[in-house]
């Protein structure tokens, strides 16, 4: 090795029990390797009288799952006793789309086979979660986990509702009557860690994010948007939430279709973005996705490039330094014609994620793979129906392994795609909307343990799909847009348990927030709209751990899987 490199490089020297050799690692100033050191190092590692690399045996929660307690631990079993030392918030982290970074402390058990995470916060009723283990993991008798590190994603539980949605509030993301700002999309994520969902919206004319914070007093009601506001570029358009610095605060990348960059602005912790750091990209970045490319334990970000006048397209991969800094792109082909949509998720198992691309020139959707050193190998294309505009991935038929849902914008239908597990997909199956369908989202708006779809028509409104829980949809309602339905979040905006819609129109300039039926208020077990002493003996009479699926358990108010004492004080604390 270089030693100029070296000399940049903090050295961990570990000495083996019974060998009495020393394992060298060399490690980033603050946390883990490029994937070039790390296979290296493995490599050199690796001897007989020495233990095995570390793997992952199994997960708890599965991957894919989609009805997990919110308040559930994550616990990782593994082939071999673990270094407890390595186990820190930088090698084993969770991060939940809308509730943010899961925090917490950490037990061992069987042997320190298996290690848990215990989140001091509970998850967010029905949303994503992504879990990332580093290549920092060491086991105990010398071995590290693989250079690729360890990455899955589930689900958690959304409570029974009705889809009963009553509209409650109209929020504008103009400063001024007349002048557009052109809201397209955004993320609902806790920014001020309250416990609350708040809303980050992305404006393609005013080339900003503006930022509602909730009111947290379970209305579902937000405050009037931030100002100043947090600038971007012009036509900046789809984004993600993430936590980049891993410092506890949600963060957002945006893709500036315009100007040909991604911009990444880091929370602050109380609602507010940091400045954007920017980094130039292909041309027409149309597509973005956050995962950990290279095992090192944090979210670096995936961009697809349209190349609004070419019938080419490529991606770009941005990595991250582990303090929410990135370098310069580095540019690969996605397998398809003009690569437009895109989203990450482990489409065949093995640990890593993957990318799905939408290409809408050749109206495929292609798996690339991931090896985890940034690198990707592309599936064959899968035909998708139409030219996909923007695509969204989840278990819809059950069978444990992803799917795909997509929005088919000149053809004006969605396709879902089955995964068979191995990073091939099935044929589409396609569903008429309105014109010029631009979004499409999946959650449990029902709270039946299957996901429902939302797609959103920028000629039309936004349509309803329920899930009969084995991947088959049917219409349920339409929405009205005010002029153009161009994106739908499903969040829990009033903390009832229950998925609500808050619908973006990008003509109109306007948030509509959808509140759905659930169990209001919280400790309202018979629906009288009143909590009261029937409440309290049905609360008793399901004391204990809740049945499986956890689904069918609404009387366990705090989500952790079991009715017992903070349950029973939240019900007093709503009496009346």
């Amino acid at each position: 090795m270089d030693r100029k490199i070296v000399r940049s490089w903090r050295v961990r020297a570990r000495r083996h029990p019974h060998s009495g050799f020393s394992l060298i690692q060399y490690v980033q100033p603050r946390r883990g390797l490029s994937w070039a050191i790390c296979a290296a190092a493995t490599a050199a590692a690796v001897a007989p009288v020495w233990a095995g690399e570390l793997t992952v045996v199994s997960v708890d929660p599965a991957p894919h799952a989609l009805s997990v307690v919110t308040g559930s631990s994550i616990s990782i079993h593994f082939d071999q006793p673990v270094d407890i030392d390595s186990v820190t918030s930088d090698s084993f982290w969770a991060f939940g789309r809308s509730s943010g970074t899961a925090q917490g402390d950490f037990t061992f058990s069987d042997n320190n086979q298996i290690v848990t995470l215990n989140p001091e916060r509970s998850f967010f009723f029905g949303e994503h979660v992504m879990v990332i283990l580093s290549h920092d993991l060491l086991a105990k008798g010398g071995g590290s986990l693989r250079c690729a590190g360890y990455s899955y994603t589930f689900c958690t539980a959304a409570m029974p509702a009705a889809i009963d949605l009553t509209q409650i509030d109209v929020l504008t993301t103009r400063t001024k009557p007349n002048q557009s700002s052109r809201a397209y999309g955004g993320v609902a994520s806790d920014l001020n860690n309250d416990g609350w969902a708040d809303i980050t919206i992305v404006n393609e004319v005013t080339a900003d994010l503006r930022v509602f914070l909730n009111n947290a007093d379970g209305a579902g009601l937000y405050d009037d948007f931030l100002q100043p506001t947090f600038p971007v570029h012009t036509q900046a358009s789809p984004s993600e939430a993430a936590d980049f610095n891993h410092d506890g605060f949600a963060d957002i990348c945006v893709a500036n279709i315009a100007t040909a960059s991604v911009s990444i602005l880091l929370g602050n912790g109380d609602g507010t973005y940091g400045p954007q750091q920017t980094i130039t990209v292909g041309a027409a970045p149309r597509g973005i996705a956050v995962l950990d490319a290279d095992g090192d334990g944090d979210l670096d970000i995936v961009n697809t490039n349209a190349n609004a006048n070419a019938n080419s397209g490529n991606l770009s991969i941005l990595l991250n330094d582990g303090n929410g800094v990135f370098g310069s792109p580095s540019f690969f082909e996605g397998g398809g014609s003009r690569e437009w949509a895109l989203a990450a998720t482990d489409m065949n198992d093995d640990g890593i994620l993957d990318l799905v691309v939408g290409a809408r020139t050749s109206q495929t959707v292609i798996v690339n793979l991931g090896n985890g050193d940034a690198t990707f190998t592309s599936m064959k294309p899968q035909n998708a129906g139409g030219g996909p505009w923007m695509l969204v991935l989840g278990d819809v038929n059950g069978d444990g392994k992803a799917d795909v849902a997509t929005a088919n914008a000149s053809q004006s239908n969605g396709a879902i795609l089955l995964g068979n597990g191995d990073g091939t997909l099935g044929p589409a199956v396609t569903s008429s909307v309105d014109p010029f369908p631009l979004a499409t989202d999946l959650g449990d708006l029902d709270g039946d343990g299957d996901l429902d779809w939302v797609i959103s028509s920028f000629q039309g409104d936004w349509r309803i799909l329920t899930n009969d829980g084995a991947g088959n949809f049917t219409f349920y309602q339409e929405i009205n847009a005010p002029q153009a339905a161009s994106c739908a979040l499903l969040v829990d905006i009033d903390n009832d348990r229950d998925l609500d819609l808050v619908l973006i129109d990008e003509l109109a300039d306007v948030v509509i927030l959808m509140n759905n039926s659930g169990i209001t208020p919280l400790g309202d077990l018979d629906g009288d709209g009143s909590v009261g002493v029937v409440d309290l003996l049905i609360l008793l009479g399901n004391w204990g751990p809740c049945p499986d699926p956890p689904t069918t358990c609404p009387v366990d108010l705090d989500g952790d899987g079991t009715v017992g004492v903070v349950d029973l004080l939240i019900l007093l604390g709503n009496w009346g």
